[in-house]
Order: C-alpha cells, then structure tokens, then sequence
C-alpha cells in the first residue's frame, strides 16, 4: 500500500508529463488541467490502497480514460448546440440573448388526477423492485436495449459479448419481469 508521501511524490513526478500528453491530446490548456486534476483525483481516491509500483500503470489508464470522457462530453454537448440552433430565432430584429429554448418546445401535460398519478407511481415502483430481482447481466442487457434505447450491436459493445448472448438476456429479462408483474397484479 502507497503511501501518502509516496502518492504525492509520484503525483509530482508525473504531473508535467501527464499535462503534455493531455494538452497534445485535447489542444486546449484548460481542458488539460482540468483532465490531469480528475484523472489525480480519481488515483487517489480509487487506488490508494494499491502497491506504489502499480501506481504508474492505474495513472495511465485513468489518464487515457479521462481524456475518452472528454471528448464524449465534447460531442454530446455539440450534438445538442446543433439540435438548439435549429430553434434559434431566424429574425435578425429579435436579440438572441433574450431567446430561450424552453419557451419553444410544447409542454406535456401529465394527468392531474391523483389516482392516475398513483398508479403511475405505484408501476414504477413495481418496476424497480422487479428489476431488482433480475441477475445482473440480464439486467443490463434490459436497461440497455429498452430503456437507454442502444442497438442490438452497441449492447453487444457495451457488455462485451455477443448480439446472440444480448438477445438471450433481454428475452429472459422480458419474461422473468413479465412473470414478476403478473403475480403482483398488473395486466399486460
């Protein structure tokens, strides 16, 4: 187990490195720092209990990973400045610093009624206890294909086996929940 001293000498150590390998990667010094100070952190709140000779590897590793995570967040925030732009004001006479998006898009009305509200309530909680129940790689397949909406293949990816073995997860969740439902009392 490292410790205190050493993970603060080897932080030191390995800081100038670590900046340049991040500022060649995302060409922005703010973004670098910002990644060297995460992927520090996640060292040493994560891997503190590891041998100081692992140390350099696991730093890597984070480092390669926190800078992935930057350029995902990177394109998902330009997705949604494309999607936003497209409700822009076209009119040059109107400031766009007063446009707000929200003012754009049509609310939906959920019911008032409290028994709708609490059957609504009462499923979902029946949903989550049921998933609950489900073995971990079913439940994962589960969540990925039907409530995070991914393909066929970017579950397969995601979970690192087949589209076959995905199939088979899902197909199993489905009617274990199915079954889990049905003896609690919902109709489907």
């Amino acid at each position: 187990m490292a410790t205190r001293e050493e993970i603060s000498d080897f932080l030191i150590e390995v800081e100038k490195r670590a900046y340049k390998q991040a500022l060649f990667a995302v060409h922005d010094e703010h973004a670098a720092l910002d990644i060297i100070q995460d992927s520090m952190m996640k060292l040493t709140v994560k891997y503190a209990s590891k041998p100081v000779e692992e140390l350099p590897l696991l730093f890597q590793r984070i480092l390669q990973n926190t800078i992935r995570d930057y350029y995902r967040r990177q394109r998902t925030r330009s997705l949604w400045t494309t999607l936003f732009s497209a409700f822009a004001p076209n009119d040059p006479d109107k400031n766009s610093e007063d446009f707000d998006i929200l003012e754009t898009l049509p609310v939906k009305q959920e019911s008032t009624e409290p028994d709708a509200q609490l059957e609504k309530a009462q499923l979902i909680e029946l949903m989550e206890k049921a998933m609950e129940i489900l073995p971990a790689r079913q439940r994962e397949a589960f969540i990925l294909r039907y409530w995070e909406e991914m393909s066929l293949a970017e579950t397969a990816a995601v979970m690192n086996c087949s589209e076959g073995s995905v199939k088979t997860h899902c197909s199993r969740a489905t009617h274990a929940l199915a079954s889990i439902l049905r003896e609690r009392g919902v109709k489907l």
